[in-house]
């Protein structure tokens, strides 16, 4: 009886370290990613190019909004990016909140006072 409980303790605790293993590697987004970004405001296609060193991020981001220094987060398959852009005399700062499985990531995008809305993204 105890002999088949640690048998299947152990088969258990391997499943659980094999899934575990599979998120962790599943989520790494560094890499160039390009983004299709939809929102109120009009579209774009934006390049980022990230940096992960465990769950955080940094990087570039460059587009219709100019260029910038990017940081960020990814915790399993959640992703945070953001950024600050200065024009005319403001600063817009802009977040993108999506999951991803390392090679595509998908979610919302906020720009401030220029509202809401959606991107998706492709790792190149």
């Amino acid at each position: 009886m105890v002999t088949k409980l640690k048998t299947t303790l152990g088969v258990l605790l391997a499943g659980a370290a094999l899934a575990f293993a599979h998120l962790a590697s599943a989520a790494d987004v560094t890499g160039t990613w390009i983004m299709a970004v939809e929102t109120g405001a009009g579209s774009g296609s934006p390049t980022f190019i990230l940096v992960q060193k465990g769950e955080a991020l940094s990087g570039s981001y460059k587009g219709q909004l100019g260029e910038a220094q990017v940081t960020g987060t990814v915790k399993g398959e959640d992703v945070t990016i953001e950024y600050k852009v200065e024009g005319q005399g403001q600063s817009l700062a802009v977040k993108y909140s999506g999951k991803t499985d390392g090679k595509t990531m998908s979610g919302r995008v906020s720009l401030g006072q220029f509202g809401d809305g959606t991107f998706t993204g492709t790792k190149q």
